[in-house]
């Protein structure tokens, strides 16, 4: 049985963290071949199994070193129907692969958790096309149908929420959306973007906020941002802006590059974590409700735990001055 699925304590807005950036430690750190950036092959035996937990735990570490809360993500990013089909995965392994993802978060929780601090499992699905290029648009129904036989399974699990990773278009959020509603799921809706700040559409973020809340009745907890350095995006930030403040979660990229330069890398770019630190600083004077804090592709638990550093002392004078 799902532990927070009905009260997630993220909500409360207290400051929490999750992962960095999985997929590019195990191919760069680990040197582990990641067929479409599957990270969920290392579940095929103990020793992958091991590895996980043991990166889990670096970033309980740091939740409990803080005393602050963590949401927990799984490998199941690439683990959808058509991803799984082309890696040669069966539909039984489309519900192993699912089930076992969250009893390993499961793991980190009976070790970890306390009652002060909270581990929440996090279930991430990613688009059915490539992260930056959409390709072939489908529609809200379409992506409905796609997605809900993989949040079907999750919400069998003891997984508390899913969160729709690295969207690039509206339409495919919203059916997301909409299978994760019917089986009784909270779902949160992580859009990535460009340098522009846009989608790879062309689309605002407030476009693509608006659109889906529109489509949905602002069914989405919550929105997040991932995928993209914070210097790409904190320029498109005004104050008091009612879209914006459906944003309370930033999972960036360690690296300033472009989402076509990082696809030709061959070599890690890990940024700056001091520098990833203050760049996360910037956005709180930007985001009112902001208090999720994480990485995405480069980062690892030394820019986690610099976001913590740097941010937490703010983030907890601006909670007081909001009571005065």
């Amino acid at each position: 049985m799902a532990k927070y699925r009905y009260q997630l304590p993220q909500l409360s807005g207290d400051f929490f963290i999750t992962n960095g950036g999985l997929e590019t430690s195990l191919i760069f750190h680990e040197k582990r071949e990641l067929p479409c950036f599957a990270a969920f092959i290392i579940l095929q035996d103990e020793s992958g199994c091991d590895w996980l937990r043991n990166y889990l735990s670096k970033y309980a570490d740091i939740a409990r070193q803080y005393n602050i809360g963590l949401i927990l993500e799984n490998v199941t990013w690439r683990a959808s129907p058509d991803w799984l089909s082309k890696l040669g995965y069966s539909e039984d392994d489309l519900v192993y692969i699912n089930q076992k993802s969250i009893e390993i978060l499961d793991d980190i929780r009976k070790k970890y958790e306390t009652e002060k601090y909270p581990i929440v499992f996090n279930a991430s699905i990613g688009p059915r096309a490539d992260g930056y290029k959409p390709g072939v648009l489908m529609s809200p129904e379409q992506a409905q149908a796609y997605h809900a036989r993989q949040i079907e399974i999750l919400s069998k699990t003891k997984a508390d929420m899913i969160t729709g990773t690295t969207m690039n278009y509206p339409e495919e959020a919203i059916g997301m959306v909409r299978a994760a509603k019917q089986v009784g799921m909270p779902i949160v809706i992580s859009f990535t973007i460009e340098e522009d700040g846009k989608l790879a559409t062309g689309q605002t973020l407030q476009e693509a906020i608006e659109l889906v809340d529109a489509a949905t009745d602002k069914t989405p907890l919550y929105y997040v941002i991932n995928c993209a350095h914070p210097s790409h995006f904190v320029h498109i930030f005004h104050s008091n802006e009612d879209w914006s403040k459906r944003i309370h979660g930033v999972q960036g990229n360690a690296s300033k590059k472009s989402h076509a330069e990082l696809d030709e890398s061959t070599e890690l770019d890990d940024g700056n974590p001091l520098e990833f630190g203050i760049d996360n600083l910037a956005l709180l004077s930007k985001l009112k409700n902001l208090n999720i804090f994480g990485g995405c592709c480069g980062t690892d638990y030394r820019h986690v735990e610099e976001i913590c550093k740097t941010c937490i002392p703010v983030f907890g004078q601006i909670r007081v001055n909001k009571h005065y």
